[in-house]
């Protein structure tokens, strides 16, 4: 297994993992061209990255992240938008609150590192053989040469998995949030030594 940047050519399968394999949040709820919309920005960003494992030509997981979520979202916005948005319209009605809720993450906690990994997923055959360790290895790597000495990860409180493999490789919890009504999430953070 390697890990190496994702290429334009991974975007779809990522968006596809990403779907399949990330339940919790509201990204996935909007459809695979949203989101590969999004990575395709996230590939284009100075200060964000995609990351996938392979085996020979099959895509084992991935890992996106960024030095600073706002920026992103603000590209995105900017560069991507009025498409993404026109994409996903009757998803994006529906979940309107959601959609807020989302864009003012993380503001207001000037206590939580800016630099974050987005998203991380392992196909459902290869779980369990340390790509995720891999992929997140890699990420915390990525970020301390985008300059970032503290990295946060959100996900669910009741993620059980998730949560055992960013505890694995060396984040711990600083605190518990409610990006979306109703649903807990735990925000763990990775200190370079």
């Amino acid at each position: 297994m390697i890990v190496r940047d994702a290429n334009h050519a991974d975007v779809a399968t990522i968006a596809k993992l990403h779907a399949e394999q990330i339940s919790e949040g509201f990204l996935p709820t909007l459809g695979q061209p949203f989101l590969e919309r999004l990575y395709r920005r996230i590939l284009k960003g100075p200060d964000t990255f995609a990351l996938v494992a392979a085996e020979e030509d099959l895509l084992l997981g991935f890992a996106a992240g960024a030095r600073e979520i706002g920026a992103l979202y603000r590209r995105f916005l900017i560069h991507d938008g009025i498409i993404a948005g026109l994409r996903a319209a009757p998803k994006l009605m529906r979940s309107l609150p959601r959609v807020i809720e989302t864009l003012r993450y993380p503001s207001g906690d000037a206590e939580l590192p800016s630099a974050e990994i987005l998203a991380v997923a392992v196909t459902t055959v290869a779980q369990g053989q340390g790509v995720g360790r891999a992929l997140v290895s890699e990420a915390t790597t990525r970020l301390e040469l985008l300059g970032a000495n503290d990295i946060k990860v959100v996900t669910g409180a009741d993620n059980a998995a998730a949560l055992a493999l960013y505890r694995a490789c060396g984040f711990t919890t600083c605190a518990h949030l409610a990006v979306h009504a109703g649903a807990t999430s735990e925000v763990l953070v990775w200190t370079a030594p």
